[in-house]
């Protein structure tokens, strides 16, 4: 189910606090104005509900105010398969750039709200701003680089590494905004996180329990606290290990 149109919320970039995120550090306040002229509106999107879906043209690109979001795809087999997880200061729709159609659907996790931005509006700033250019080229790079290792995670690693992979890359995140890199909560459902690390339900459960045995984590429903962050991260760099799920 989409969003139904909601009346147009001006947005103003300069008073954002993800702005720093989104946007390339050194912009004069003539740059941010014109900046913020080119953003459309922000929207509200419901828990549950879709940003876009696969295959809709492309028009623009969304900077997730906040909230949270999931990508997923349609695999070879006719199942979903979700492809990320995606936090405030995050772009949305750049996997439609080349094929001016939407490869993914992108729903809500929790009610969540993006800065609509009109990318054929965003080109004719890119030759008047250099800065803008390399930070989206940049931005792009980071997209690339999360794909691969997606890819490393499913295919090389065991499901121990994984799952702490996925913590430790959550807990950077979360700092990288200000807020504690050991202590959040999991906003994306059990079976969400087995679809994306190629694991089941039942395995997430158990990882979850084996961490928390081992004094790694502790877990209260969906809040989470890194207890040894050192540990967790040299799991997941492959450089202590725990015994296998059985």
């Amino acid at each position: 189910m989409t969003t139904s149109p909601l009346p147009a919320i001006k947005a103003g970039c300069a008073t954002c606090s993800m702005h720093q995120l989104c946007l390339p550090m050194g912009l004069s306040d003539n740059d941010m104005a014109r900046l913020d002229q080119v953003i459309g509106r922000r929207r509200r999107i419901a828990s549950g509900e879709r940003l876009y879906q696969m295959d809709a043209p492309f028009k623009s690109l969304y900077a997730i105010r906040f909230g949270h979001f999931k990508t997923s795809q349609i695999n070879a087999a006719g199942g979903q398969q979700i492809t990320g997880f995606q936090m405030a200061g995050e772009l949305l729709g750049m996997d439609a750039i080349s094929s001016e159609r939407h490869q993914c659907d992108a729903v809500a996790l929790e009610d969540s709200e993006v800065c609509e931005i009109p990318f054929d509006t965003l080109e004719g700033l890119f030759g008047e701003m250099p800065n803008l250019l390399r930070h989206f080229h940049r931005m792009m790079s980071g997209e690339i680089t999360r794909e691969q290792n997606v890819m490393l995670l499913l295919g090389n690693m065991r499901a121990e590494q994984r799952f702490a992979v996925f913590l430790t890359n959550l807990a950077a995140r979360y700092a990288a905004r200000g807020y504690s890199s050991t202590q959040f909560e999991l906003r994306m459902s059990r079976e969400d996180i087995g679809n994306y690390l190629g694991l089941t339900i039942e395995s997430v459960s158990r990882l979850l329990s084996r961490f928390k045995t081992l004094g790694l984590l502790a877990v209260t429903k969906r809040a989470i606290t890194l207890r040894e962050p050192a540990r967790l991260q040299a799991l997941a760099a492959g450089t202590e290990q725990c015994s296998p799920l059985v």
